[in-house]
């Protein structure tokens, strides 16, 4: 039998004390400019592309570009990504309105699209802004990034989860994108973005947005220096529950007339629309002090009235459509109940409370600017008479299609109505112009005997000069009195 041994005694150990290791937790710098915040959160791939190395070298060679797109997207930035990772999307379409209107909210595209997101009127209106004469919700910042981000997800769905699909169906349309895919798989060759066959614009489109990501999230790779923008939000929406003229909003927010109507851009006039929407975007330091101050004020004191004298035939809807407003203002300001006004009374109808140059972002103070600025060495003022196309004009004066419309603010499908006027730019505008030649504007009184042939003679232009200059037909008799403008070398005649 095997002998047993007695288990030893266990001893306790002995408490010791060691001193535990010191860990030093290194918390992550706070984010402060937005730049920041969009480069940590950028996924997309980089291909390897022609294109998109040729966006990079661009954006990388124009660090003022950027620069001036900061300064623009100051006050809007943060907004925008705020709304697009409350969504869970990606942070690249951030950069879209970069790529689609240099982040300049009054922007206006010849195919019609207009504002940061570049809404067509169809598109703008399939995804719920409104569009009227006070009022154009494609530049209104807010509302045109719910709707383009509306428009993201429904393409993101409909392009089924694939995100360049969806970026470039933004810019050309998912019909074009669809029917790309279903041709190369038809063809049997790839059908990832890069092998579509589709517009050339959208070609450019999606690898430009997606080196512009690129500079941003490497812009310390690639030596540049992004100027910052504060991670602090700096506008708030205000709900002000009525129409209110700018010029007195303004001095409500102790802003001046175009700081304010910058932040809102979707104004098109001098108030906010009758029919609203009844919001402003202010200046977050500005939102307590104007809150007070609005409060304090009824509707019908945002406004400046006119003293309207009501004429035989007059009705209230005519006079609401000639002065832009609404039968429900003019009724609740003149106590109207019904559509009954009377001949010789008056109504009050609200108009600017300014002289109409000091509201300079209006749409016609923004139209004009454009039409007058210099664009080349003439202006011509031009008529549309009957027969008359932008393509004939633009053939006529030797210009392209699409630098006419530009000048004018129209498209190139935009319809001519009669005696719409135009202008046109030009470096040569006679017939009979040299290199040394020296023109002058001249404006010449038609006299008794004079014909287009007698005038050309005498000022060594060509009759058709006299018909493009003025807008007229060579079947028109002239008129005594009648004045023509004429464009004259003076090395060549005494004028």
């Amino acid at each position: 039998m095997p002998q047993t041994t007695q288990a030893p005694e266990l001893i306790q150990p002995q408490a010791v004390s060691v001193p535990s290791p010191i860990v030093e937790v290194k918390q992550a710098a706070p984010v402060t400019d937005v730049w920041h915040r969009i480069s940590r959160q950028i996924t997309f791939d980089v291909p390897d592309h022609k294109l998109v190395n040729y966006y990079r070298q661009k954006y990388i060679k124009n660090p003022r570009h950027l620069a001036e797109i900061s300064k623009r997207a100051q006050p809007f930035m943060l907004h925008i990504v705020e709304k697009i990772e409350a969504r869970g999307l990606p942070i690249e379409l951030a950069l879209l309105p970069i790529v689609e209107s240099a982040f300049d909210p009054f922007a206006y595209s010849h195919g019609a699209a207009s504002g940061l997101w570049q809404f067509t009127s169809p598109m703008a209106k399939h995804f719920g802004l409104h569009m009227n004469w006070w009022y154009d919700g494609r530049r209104d910042v807010p509302a045109a990034t719910t709707a383009a981000l509306d428009m993201m997800q429904y393409l993101h769905k409909k392009t089924k989860g694939n995100w360049l699909y969806a970026i470039a169906a933004y810019n050309t349309g998912e019909g074009r994108v669809l029917k790309a895919i279903k041709k190369n798989k038809r063809q049997g060759k790839p059908t990832d973005f890069w092998a579509l066959d589709l517009p050339k614009e959208t070609e450019h489109y999606v690898p430009q947005l997606i080196a512009l990501a690129d500079v941003i999230k490497n812009a310390k790779k690639y030596g540049i220096q992004l100027t910052p923008i504060d991670n602090q939000q700096k506008i708030a929406v205000v709900d002000i529950g009525s129409q209110i003229d700018l010029a007195f909003a303004a001095e409500l927010a102790d802003m001046s007339i175009d700081g304010l109507h910058r932040l809102n851009p979707g104004y098109n006039r001098w108030a906010t629309s009758p029919d609203g929407p009844h919001r402003l975007v202010l200046p977050v330091e500005k939102v307590a002090a104007f809150k007070t101050q609005i409060a304090q004020t009824k509707p019908n004191e945002r406004l400046n009235w006119l003293r309207y004298k009501i004429k035989p035939g007059d009705s209230i809807g005519v006079i609401a459509k000639r002065y832009h407003t609404n039968i429900a203002v003019l009724r609740s300001v003149n106590n109207i109940s019904g559509n009954t006004i009377v001949a010789g009374r008056h109504l009050l109808i609200p108009v600017a409370a300014k002289d109409p140059k000091q509201y300079a972002l209006t749409l016609d103070n923004r139209h004009s600017k454009n039409k007058n600025r210099k664009r080349a060495n003439f202006k011509i003022d031009y008529q549309v008479k009957s027969g008359d196309s932008l393509w004939k004009i633009a053939k006529n004066h030797k210009v392209k299609i699409s630098q006419l419309a530009q000048w004018n603010n129209i498209t190139p499908k935009t319809a001519l109505q009669l005696n719409q006027k135009l202008v046109i730019w030009a470096n040569t505008v006679s017939d009979n112009q040299s290199k040394t030649s020296v023109m002058r504007k001249v404006n010449y009184k038609v006299r008794s005997g004079d014909s287009l042939a007698r005038i050309a003679s005498k000022f060594n232009v060509t009759v058709n000069d006299l018909l493009r200059w003025n807008s007229i037909q060579a079947s028109k008799y002239l008129q005594p009195g009648q004045m023509l403008k004429l464009f004259v070398d003076v090395t060549k005649v005494n004028v």
